[in-house]
Order: structure tokens, then sequence, then C-alpha cells
């Protein structure tokens, strides 16, 4: 056979045993092509979207940033016009849709849902009209190198798919309690794509663990106060009465994430709270920006997951279409509203507890259930009959009330030696302005009294677990380079929690400026003990509040070295930005610019 025959054989040959991608599956995904029981990994998805880039005008596949091992972060843009810029979409007069799949890489239901329905759009021209109004962002694969730690063990809880990845990242973080702080290099490119964007409505879709029951999908949303009014309302009265209308049609009933008071017991009664900004809805509700959380029941099947996923996310996108105007509005509004005085002249709550004393009785349905006295640990183990459904009427705590608030500044300083602070500011997009020179400022700032932390660490951290500070005023010096963050801006609610030591997940909180409570200078004893009595015979007072130190702390009482240093404490040589809170709030708004800074509309 000569050369060129040869060569033409080949080609033959490999025609007819490697059909292309299209040929080979008929474009089904590769969840599809394993019967409804795999997912694929990070190499099957992207190229799965490859081909989609490929053959649509109207979607393109972008990169974001990369991982710690090295992969990159893609998301994906649906838009009926091609249209693949943030300005250019609103120009169009529609809005934006985030969907992110993949944050927990084994809850992978959100990836298989999204690559059917990109499927379907652009191979089928199916649901397009569900995009009249909505262009679409989608992140496929969040935690990239938690999802290539793939294997068939990673959710003991979880049935299916057979094999998955893995929940944190390669440096062992969760991505869903990181939107806030922003350790993880895969969040620090998520909040600036997400500045960038900012959509109008978020979801995240997330597999549950927890007790057994009927509900093949449940949710969060932020409507127990940490919204404001209007879009809270919208929420509750407008969106879900009709997206759960539209999942009883298709056969998946909702029902709110679901937390008993007492874990895994249902008869104990449901507990509903509001979601804390490291978590994904709760970061986007502080930028008054709805965000739905979606939990399948890990125990029901992966079809059903995937399936119900898709489902919501459909009928999201058709109430968008028929909202879009008015959520967009309620945004601006909201926006508006967040930069005035009048928002800065409230209380504003930086956490929320339950109200224990107040429920309503709500249907639930659940399994038959028995709780056995375990003959191996002492405790409860409940065992579910998911072969008798049970409808039970259960109390539901849901009413959120204050746990701390504050009277927010006109704008708060960041000293400029604080710049991994003030890094962290400019990936949320705050706006701030450094001062050209050094200037002293009169401010406010706190001065810690009890400092404890937690016995373990948490997200490699160790958390503050309780503090007691006094507020005091003061005209301080600050450096040239100092960050002036101005309150009169969007983002104010994100500021406070950054900012304020209560916030929930505050900077101070998880240890930022863990440094500021080291004593660095000490007094020797021989120093001090003279000292001492010239001070106890000289200074009002003094001797009275020694001897009631004495006689009120024990652990004081016994120890020498805490008696003299707290002598010590009382001269002129003591550091007088020991325990000192570093971040001042500037209450004279003749400092910070009039106009708010930004506006969304």
């Amino acid at each position: 056979m000569g050369l060129l025959k040869r060569i033409l054989f080949l080609l033959i040959l490999l025609q007819l045993f490697t059909p292309t991608f299209g040929q080979q599956n008929n474009w089904l995904t590769y969840y599809e092509q394993s019967g409804l029981l795999e997912t694929p990994r990070y190499n099957e998805t992207m190229q799965f979207i490859q081909q989609l880039d490929e053959v649509s005008d109207q979607l393109s596949a972008h990169g974001f940033g990369f991982s710690p091992q090295g992969r990159e972060l893609i998301y994906v843009v649906y838009d009926r016009d091609g249209l693949s810029e943030p300005q250019a979409i609103r120009e169009a007069g529609r809005i934006v849709l985030f969907v992110q799949a993949c944050i927990h890489p084994g809850e992978s239901e959100g990836k298989d849902a999204m690559l059917i329905m990109l499927r379907d759009l652009v191979i089928h021209n199916k649901n397009t009209e569900l995009f009249d109004k909505v262009s679409l962002l989608f992140i496929p694969i969040f935690n990239v190198d938690g999802h290539e730690r793939f294997n068939a063990h990673s959710r003991i809880n979880q049935n299916g798919p057979k094999e998955m990845g893995w929940r944190t990242t390669a440096q062992n973080l969760n991505l869903n309690r990181d939107f806030l702080k922003a350790d993880a290099p895969e969040m620090k490119a998520w909040l600036k794509l997400y500045d960038l964007w900012q959509p109008e409505f978020f979801i995240d879709t997330h597999t549950s663990d927890g007790a057994d029951y009927q509900y093949v999908i449940t949710y969060a949303l932020e409507t127990g106060g940490n919204m404001e009014t209007e879009l809270t309302q919208w929420q509750a009265k407008v969106y879900l009465p009709l997206v759960q209308e539209k999942m009883e049609i298709v056969g998946f009933p909702m029902f709110p994430y679901v937390s008993f008071r007492r874990w895994h017991d249902p008869r104990s009664g449901l507990i509903s709270n509001v979601g804390g900004p490291m978590f994904s809805q709760g970061y986007t509700a502080i930028r008054n920006r709805p965000g739905l959380l979606v939990e399948t029941h890990m125990l029901k099947p992966y079809k059903l997951r995937v399936e119900s996923t898709e489902e919501i996310i459909k009928a999201t996108l058709e109430v968008l279409n028929i909202q879009h105007l008015i959520l967009k509005d309620l945004i601006f509004e909201a926006d508006t509203y967040i930069s005035s005085k009048a928002f800065r002249q409230q209380p504003f709550p930086l956490r929320f507890t339950v109200d224990m004393t107040d429920s309503i009785m709500v249907p639930f349905k659940g399994f038959s259930y028995e709780v056995h006295k375990s003959d191996l640990t002492g405790g409860d183990w409940f065992v579910y009959d998911n072969k008798k459904p049970v409808d039970f009427r259960l109390p539901l705590f849901e009413q959120s009330k204050p746990l701390y608030t504050v009277k927010l500044p006109e704008a708060y300083i960041i000293p400029a030696e604080w710049q991994e602070v003030i890094e962290r500011m400019k990936l949320h997009g705050i706006e701030m302005f450094p001062l050209e020179e050094e200037r002293k400022i009169q401010t406010e700032y706190y001065q810690f009294t009890q400092i404890e932390w937690q016995r373990s660490t948490y997200e490699g951290r160790h958390r503050i677990a309780k503090m007691q500070f006094d507020t005091k005023q003061n005209e301080v010096a600050y450096p040239a380079g100092s960050m002036v963050v101005p309150m009169n801006q969007p983002l104010t609610k994100v500021i406070a929690h950054i900012l304020e030591p209560r916030g929930n997940g505050s900077l101070l909180e998880w240890g930022f400026f863990d440094i500021i409570f080291e004593q660095k200078e000490y007094a020797e004893s021989y120093v001090m003990e003279p000292l001492a009595r010239i001070m106890l015979d000289t200074i009002p007072l003094l001797r009275e509040a020694y001897e009631h130190k004495m006689s009120t702390d024990s652990l004081f009482a016994e120890n020498a070295w805490q008696q003299l240093n707290w002598f010590y404490s009382k001269t002129p040589w003591w550091d007088s930005q020991y325990n000192r809170y570093p971040i001042g709030r500037i209450l004279d708004e003749k400092i910070v610019p009039k106009e708010s800074l930004r506006q969304t509309k």
C-alpha cells in the first residue's frame, strides 16, 4: 500500500473510531451519558462548555482567576444578543441572574443542571423565552481544586453521584465561610467578578445534610430583617409565592431550609435565622441583592436533585423576566437609601437572634421516625422510615431580632499600616480615599477591656468568642496614606460588618487585629516594687481600687507579676495603644464627600 493510501486509510479509521464530540453523544452531557448517575470532572466540564462556546454566538466562556493549584476559574455568559459585558447587557434593558455551582464540589447538582439547560438553549433553542429580559452569569465549578479531589467517598451522608469532589479547597478552606473575610484566592477573584457584574439575583446551589424528610428541595432566602423592607417584601410576597407555585406544578414542593431546634428531631420544631455574610446568601443580602440558597436533599436520587435544581432555576428566570424592571428599581432604591444620612441615623443591626418565645404552626412533610438509645455510644439514634411519610404540624421559630446594634459613623478611617485590611476592603469594591498628608482627626474608637478566643481553630483562624470594650473619643494623628471610608455609599452594610468589632464575621472577629492584644513592653519587678508603693500613697483612690481587685479576683491575688503589671498599667509608661482598636470612627460629616460615591441604576 502506497504512503498516500495508508494516510487516507488511517484518516478513515480515525473518523470511524474517534467521532467528533457532537456526533459521539448527540450533545448529551456526561451526566446524561452515565445514566444520570455520574458528574463530569473539571476537564470534561470545561470541554463541554468549550464545545458550546464554539457553536453559539449567544454563549461565551471567560476566565476570572486561578486556584492555588493553578486551575483556571471559568464563568459563562449567556445573552440573547451575544453580549458579554455587564454594562452592555444593562444598556440592552436586561438584568443579570448569577448561578453558582460546586462551591462545595460534592454538591454538584447545579453544574449538571446548568449544563443541560445551556445545551438545550444553544443546540435545541429550548427555553429561549426565559432570557428575554434576563442574561445569565454562570460559574460551573467555583472550588476547582476541591472538585478534582475526586472519589467515591467524599460524602458519607449522600446518595450519589458515583464519584464527586471534596468540600474544601486545596488549602482546606470552606469557600462558603469566606465571602466577607476573603482568605482564599478563589474568593478574592470571585469578589472582583461579583463587584464588576453586580447581578440583580443570585442562586447558590447546594446539597443539604441533616434529617430525613419528603422534600427533594429546600431553600433559604433572606427575609428575616437584614435587607431593606421593600426588597424583603418583594422576595416574600412576590418571588417566593410564584416560584413555589411553579415548583408544585412540576412535582417539587419546596420548604425553607430545614433546621430543627434539636438536631435531627422534627418534633422539636423548626428554627430559621438570618444568614450571616460569611455565607453566599447573607453576603448578597448586605449588598442589597436577593440571594437564593438551594439545598437539595442528600438522600434523594441524584436524578431528582438535578431535575429539581434545574426547575427552580427556570422558575426563577420566569419570575425575573416578568419582574425585571420592578426588581431593578427596588435595588436602586435600596442602594440609594443605604447611602443616605437617614439610614445612618437608624440603629444598624450587626447580628440577629431568633425570638424563641414567638412561633407559628406550619405543615411539614416528614417521615415516621423513632429515637433509640444507642447501646454503642449511649447517645440518641434517630431511625427514619422513608416508606412511611407523615404530615406533621410543627412550630416554626422565624422571628429575628437584633442582638447587637450600632450607630453608624459618617466614615471610618483605616491607618496606613493596616494594608491587609485595606486590600480586603478593595476586593469588595468599597470606595475609599487616602489622606494626602498626615492629619489629626477627631475620632471615636474602641478600647477593649476583655477579649477571649475560641479554643479551636475555625477556617484556619482562631476566632474571637467574647469581647467587651469602651467607646472613647480623641484627636488622633493619622499618617499619609490612611484610608477614609465614607459611609454614603451602597456598600455601607458591608463596611460595617467588616470594620465594626461585633459585625457578623468582622475582620477583628477573624483575627486580623490579634496583634493589638499583645503587650510589648514590661516593667521589671525591682522597678515596680518601690514605684507601686509611691503610687499607692500619692494617687487618689488607687489603694481602694487595688484592694477591691485583690478581694474580687482570686487569680490576680495569687499572681505577683499580674499585680505589678496592674500598677505598671497606671503609669505614663504604659502603651496607650495596647488593646486599642486602630480603626477610627469619624462622626464629622465635613470630612466626607456629600454625594453618594456610587449608584447602580
